[in-house]
C-alpha cells in the first residue's frame, strides 16, 4: 500500500538525513534540497524543511527520523490530512504568507504577506497565480512582476549576513515566526482600515510553537490567525506570496552569482559545498558569511573540500 508521510524538520534533522541518503540521490526536484530513492520510499526533502517519505515503506522510514527529531518534527498522513479551514475559505479575503530560502545553504530567507480579496482572484488566476512548485522559475519571475502591480504585499528579506549575526540568538522557527509576524503587521498597516477575514500561514511549526514565539515580538499579530501545510493550494493570497517570495530569491542568487563570478545553487546539496568552497578560497570566511547560513554543516564540508 502507497503511503505518504510528512516531517517538518530542523536545520540539525536535514543535515542528518542529507547524510545518510546522499548516496541515493536523485535529480533535484524544483525548490527542493535533495531528492533519494531507497527501496520502497522515495524521499524529498524540501526547502521549506518538509520532508516527504512516499512508497509502501513510508511510515516505517519515516518514524526513524521522527524519533531522531522528536521535538522539532511534525508528521503528516496525506492520503487522510486535514485542515482547520472553513469549507469556504478559498473566497475569504485573506492575507496569506509564505517564506523561502531557509532551507537553502546559499542566500537569504524570504518572507512575504500578500492580501486577496475576491476583486484581485478572477486576475490572478488569469496571470497564472498557483502553486509555485508547478511553475518554472522562468514563470515565477514573470508573474511575479505582473502581481506586484496588481495585490498589497510586504516582502522582507534576510541576508545570510543578518541571519549569522542573530542565529545564535533566534533559532530557525524563531526567525521564520518573527519575519512572518513583521511581514503581516506590515501589510495590516498598509491596507488598513481593511480588515481581512483570516491570516493563513503556510505552516512550518505547531501553531503552539508559533504563538509562544509570537509571544515575545513587539507588534504582535495574534488573530484571525489560520495554518496549514501546504496553504497555497487553500487560497490565492499564499500562492501569490510564495510566488513573489520564490522570485526574490531567485534574484538574490543570481545577483550573488554575478559579484563571486561562479553560480551560487539554491538547496543544501553537494552543489553547495562546491559553491561554497570557492567562496572561502576567494575571501574566506568574512565572505562566505555574506552569502552562507555559516551555522550548517554545509560549512565544514567545504573546508573538507579544500583540505583533501
Amino acid at each position: 500500500m502507497q503511503q505518504t508521510i510528512t516531517l517538518l524538520a530542523s536545520d540539525k534533522l536535514i543535515s542528518e538525513l542529507t547524510t545518510a541518503y546522499e548516496s541515493y540521490f536523485q535529480k533535484t526536484p524544483p525548490y527542493a534540497l535533495f531528492q533519494a530513492k531507497i527501496p520502497g520510499v522515495v524521499i524529498t526533502a524540501y526547502q521549506s524543511k518538509k520532508v516527504v517519505f512516499q512508497g509502501v515503506n513510508a511510515e516505517k522510514e519515516a518514524a526513524m527520523w521522527e524519533k531522531r527529531g522528536a521535538n522539532t518534527t511534525q508528521k503528516k498522513q496525506s492520503s487522510s490530512s486535514s485542515n482547520s479551514l472553513p469549507k469556504d475559505f478559498a473566497s475569504w479575503n485573506v492575507v496569506g504568507s509564505d517564506e523561502v530560502g531557509n532551507g537553502s545553504y546559499l542566500g537569504p530567507v524570504v518572507v512575504c504577506a500578500a492580501y486577496v480579496d475576491d476583486t484581485h482572484m478572477p486576475l490572478l488566476k488569469e496571470l497564472g497565480v498557483k502553486d509555485s512548485k508547478m511553475l518554472t522559475d522562468h514563470d515565477i519571475k514573470r508573474i511575479a512582476k505582473e502581481i506586484i502591480h496588481v495585490i498589497p504585499y510586504r516582502k522582507l528579506v534576510l541576508t545570510p549576513k543578518k541571519y549569522n549575526e542573530i542565529q545564535p540568538e533566534y533559532n530557525v522557527n524563531r526567525m521564520k515566526v518573527a519575519l512572518h509576524n513583521q511581514a503581516i503587521y506590515l501589510l495590516m498597516q498598509d491596507i488598513s482600515p481593511i480588515t481581512p477575514k483570516g491570516i493563513l500561514i503556510d505552516q512550518f511549526t505547531p501553531e503552539s510553537n508559533y504563538r509562544k514565539y509570537l509571544s515575545k515580538e513587539q507588534n504582535q499579530v495574534t488573530k484571525p490567525l489560520y495554518f496549514t501545510t501546504k496553504g497555497e493550494q487553500y487560497h490565492l493570497s499564499v500562492a501569490t506570496a510564495s510566488i513573489i517570495c520564490r522570485a526574490e530569491f531567485l534574484t538574490s542568487l543570481e545577483k550573488a552569482s554575478q559579484e563571486l563570478g561562479f553560480t551560487i545553487p539554491s538547496g543544501a546539496g553537494q552543489k553547495s559545498d562546491t559553491a561554497a568552497a570557492n567562496i572561502i578560497k576567494k575571501g574566506g570566511m568574512p565572505l562566505l558569511e555574506q552569502y552562507a547560513k555559516v551555522h550548517f554543516a554545509n560549512t565544514q564540508k567545504a573546508y573538507h573540500l579544500i583540505n583533501r
